[in-house]
């Protein structure tokens, strides 16, 4: 497996190598020796799926008590996956970076503590998987708004499926401005 280092501290694009035979294909994903050489000691503690159809945005997601780093794959579909650096002292703060995940090019995408994250299905339905490096908390978790203008991430559509949380998530400014976002 490849881990390459995005232009933002901590956030990895990993490509699995496929092993194929007569019988398909195999490959890993994973290896906690591999990714702790690259500086990652993130212990998954919880999985999660979602299948989400064509247009449907989900984002842009994350949790300050307990922080936790999120490792995402497509099985399924194509999504445009966007990471958002919202570490207060980062010299990346408010940068995105994204990439096309799916479930033919196998690409996941390694999201540490501190970005918020987010897809949107352009080939669907896109069923994504998610390893979490803490369990979920519902009463410590947020979101910031899709189109914010200050993170100006360019979503590959204009008029998204959104879930009524998502379209009503607060602004990078308002994150940025509550006393949890000084836990990253």
């Amino acid at each position: 497996m490849i881990l390459e280092e995005t232009n933002l501290k901590g956030l990895f694009v990993i490509t699995p190598e496929q092993i194929p035979d007569e019988r398909g294909a195999f490959m890993e994903l994973y290896r906690k020796d591999i990714f702790a050489l690259h500086g990652i000691d993130a212990d998954f503690v919880q999985q999660n799926v979602s299948v989400s159809k064509k247009g449907v945005i989900r984002a842009l997601h994350f949790q300050w008590d307990k922080p936790l780093g999120k490792f995402v794959r497509v099985t399924n579909g194509r999504i445009f996956a966007v990471a958002v650096d919202i570490r207060k002292k980062s010299p990346t703060l408010g940068k995105w970076f994204s990439i096309e995940l799916s479930g033919e090019n196998k690409k996941a995408l390694y999201a540490p503590s501190g970005f918020a994250f987010g897809f949107c299905v352009i080939d669907g339905p896109a069923e994504v998987q998610y390893l979490y490096s803490a369990l979920r908390n519902a009463n410590a978790e947020s979101s910031v708004i899709w189109n914010d203008p200050v993170i100006g991430v360019k979503w590959p559509i204009d008029n998204p499926i959104l879930s009524e949380k998502d379209a009503s998530a607060q602004s990078f400014n308002e994150w940025l401005a509550r006393p949890e976002a000084d836990n990253f």
